[in-house]
C-alpha cells in the first residue's frame, strides 16, 4: 500500500483540504428526524458518507458515539469505516488512546492492521503517558501505511493547562511537537500527525518546523475559523486538514444540503 501521508496528499490534491467528522450527537439524531438507537446512528453516520463522500477528502468518526451503542454501535462504525472506503476517501477514526506497553500494543493492533474489523487509514493517540509509550501505534501505522495523529495543541480551553506549562526544554506541546519531528524524521516518514485546534488566537507554539500532517478540529461550531487558518499556522498551512463536524451534520439530513454545506466550506 501507499504510505498514509502520500495517500492523504493526493486525495486532498484532488478534492480539497477538508475532513468531516461524523459525530452523531443525539441532538443531531433528533434534528435529522431519526431515533437515538443503534439504527438512528447508522442511518446518519452511512447516509453522510453517501451524499458527500466523493466531495470530500477525509472522514473522521468519532469512535465515543458509536461505543456509547455498545457492540451494535461498534458494527455500525465498521460498516461507516467501509463505506468511507469504498467512497475513495480516508479515514481518520476518533479514539484518542494512549497507554503502556502490551495494551498500547492491543490498540494498535486494533486500529492500525489491515485485516482488523475496525482497521483506520489513521487514528488519533494521546501522548499524556510519555511520548514513548505510543511507539507501538507508530510501529504499526509506518509497517502498515497508516497515519497516527498525537493530540499537541488541543481545540478546548481547558487543555492549555496542562499543554503549555513549561516542561524540562520549553512548552509541554513543544516537547510533543519537537519530538513528533524526530521521529518522522528518523523513521523517513511522515506517518506522525499532529493534532492542533483552530479554536486558539495564537497557537502559543511553533509547528514551523514541523514534517507531517496536522489535523485541526474546531472548526466551525466551536469558533474556528477556515479563514484564518493561514494567519494561524503561517508556514505549515499546507500541512493543515480542518475538521468540520456539526458544521456539515447540521445540513442534513438532506443529501444536497449536506452538499452544499462542504462545497461552501471548501470554497473558504
Amino acid at each position: 500500500m501507499t504510505p498514509y501521508r502520500r495517500r492523504l496528499k493526493a486525495v486532498v490534491a484532488e478534492r480539497g483540504a477538508l475532513c468531516v467528522g461524523i459525530d452523531p450527537h443525539p441532538s443531531l439524531l433528533e434534528k435529522w428526524g431519526l431515533p437515538r438507537s443503534a439504527d438512528g446512528l447508522e442511518r446518519c453516520a452511512r447516509e453522510l458518507v453517501a451524499a458527500v463522500g466523493d466531495q470530500v477528502a477525509v472522514f473522521k468518526p468519532q469512535s465515543a458515539f458509536f461505543e456509547s451503542y455498545g457492540s451494535a454501535g461498534i458494527a455500525v462504525l465498521e460498516r461507516v469505516l467501509a463505506d468511507i472506503a469504498a467512497a475513495g476517501a480516508l479515514s481518520i477514526l476518533d479514539v484518542k488512546r494512549g497507554d503502556i506497553g502490551s495494551t498500547m500494543d492491543a490498540y494498535a493492533d486494533a486500529y492500525l492492521t489491515p485485516d482488523a474489523p475496525l482497521s483506520a487509514d489513521a487514528i488519533t493517540v494521546s501522548p499524556y503517558l510519555g511520548f514513548g509509550s505510543l511507539t507501538p501505534a507508530f510501529e504499526r501505522a509506518i509497517a502498515n501505511d497508516r497515519g497516527v495523529y498525537v493530540l499537541a495543541r488541543t481545540s478546548n480551553p481547558e487543555g492549555g493547562e496542562i499543554q503549555l506549562a513549561l516542561g524540562k526544554e520549553g512548552s509541554v506541546v513543544q516537547e510533543i511537537i519537537d519530538a513528533a519531528t524526530q521521529a518522522n524524521a528518523g523513521a523517513q516518514t511522515r506517518a506522525i500527525g499532529l493534532v492542533i485546534g483552530g479554536t486558539h488566537h495564537t497557537l502559543g507554539c511553533d509547528v514551523s518546523q514541523f514534517n507531517g500532517s496536522i489535523l485541526v478540529p474546531g472548526i466551525g461550531f466551536q469558533g474556528g475559523r477556515m479563514e484564518l487558518l493561514p494567519e494561524l499556522f503561517g508556514e505549515a498551512t499546507n500541512q493543515v486538514l480542518p475538521v468540520v463536524g456539526r458544521g456539515v451534520l447540521s445540513a442534513g439530513p438532506s443529501h444536497g444540503a449536506l452538499q452544499t454545506k462542504v462545497r461552501d466550506f471548501l470554497a473558504r
